[in-house]
């Protein structure tokens, strides 16, 4: 009993000794909590004028400043409570917590980062089409760690955030309008000039051409069978469908044309000349073909 009551005297002294760091402890805690409170206030409204798109931005600058101001109060009252060598071991301890979690989860770190500068830059918004590591399509969401994209067959892809920081990306919504480039060629005996103003004519018809815009033609190579080009022209752009019905309609306006003003539009073929060392032209020479029946 004697032991007994020596610790509980021993304990009581403790805590009586310890009442002032205590209620200071809690006094310092719970100021903190209050300016972090504050301060988050505060933020909120200063970045919210900043990133006035941006919410998810705003929140997550606000919640680390909350955060940074509670966890600075503890500190503080555990130093107060005299408690620094267990503080000292609890930082060393999250620090090789923190290196062994920074390997294990460095992929997913790196596309939550990556997610951030999404969120921050803004590439492309949802609905937007693009092309992300070969695939195709609109973006369907934006997450912290994936972006999903719906494809043209209706396929839903995520595609981690860090890849798209890594790799080439393509936007083609970004200008409300897209450049449509059709190449075709005709055969040697046209009229270059002649082919060149019919095909102009025929794409200012396209229903979906921007008229400010330029139209450009060029004829790019002599090709093994045909005098090769290419015209580029705008066209407002909303989804696919008004890319694929610009390319429609100007194949369709430019094979009825060059049909009425005989224009060939050219193919692959292959000349056999029999002329050379010894052979025959056959256009110089009949052709005689005979053809035997055997009786049986």
């Amino acid at each position: 009993m004697n032991e007994l009551e020596k610790s509980l005297e021993q304990w009581q002294d403790t805590v009586i000794n310890h009442l002032p760091q205590a209620f200071l402890a809690i006094i310092v805690v719970i100021a903190f909590y209050f300016i972090a409170k504050f301060t988050r206030y505060l933020s909120l409204k200063f970045y919210a004028r900043i990133f006035k798109t941006q919410s998810d931005i705003v929140r997550i600058v606000s919640a680390f400043i909350f955060f940074f101001f509670v966890i600075s109060g503890l500190f503080l009252a555990l130093e107060i409570l005299g408690l620094d060598s267990y503080l000292t071991k609890l930082i060393a301890g999250a620090g090789i917590i923190g290196v062994v979690a920074g390997f294990a989860f460095k992929d997913i770190v790196s596309n939550i980062f990556a997610g951030f500068l999404l969120h921050m830059q803004r590439p492309f918004k949802m609905n937007d089409w693009v092309e992300i590591n070969k695939n195709f399509g609109t973006v369907h969401t934006i997450g912290w760690v994936t972006t999903s994209i719906k494809t043209l067959g209706g396929q839903e892809v995520f595609v981690p955030n860090q890849i798209i920081y890594n790799t080439v990306f393509t936007n083609y919504s970004s200008f409300d309008k897209r450049r449509v480039v059709f190449k075709s060629g005709v055969s040697y005996g046209d009229d270059l000039e002649f082919v060149k103003k019919v095909t102009l004519e025929e794409v200012r018809k396209v229903k979906a051409l921007l008229k400010d815009e330029s139209i450009d033609f060029y004829f790019t190579s002599i090709g093994s069978s045909a005098y090769n080009f290419e015209v580029r022209f705008w066209i407002n752009f909303k989804n696919e469908n008004d890319y694929l019905e610009a390319m429609n309609e100007t194949i369709i306006l430019i094979k009825k044309r060059f049909a009425q003003e005989n224009i060939s539009i050219a193919y692959s073929v292959m000349t056999l000349d029999f002329g050379v060392k010894g052979g025959v032209n056959l256009f110089d020479n009949p052709l005689n073909i005979q053809s035997s029946n055997r009786n049986s």
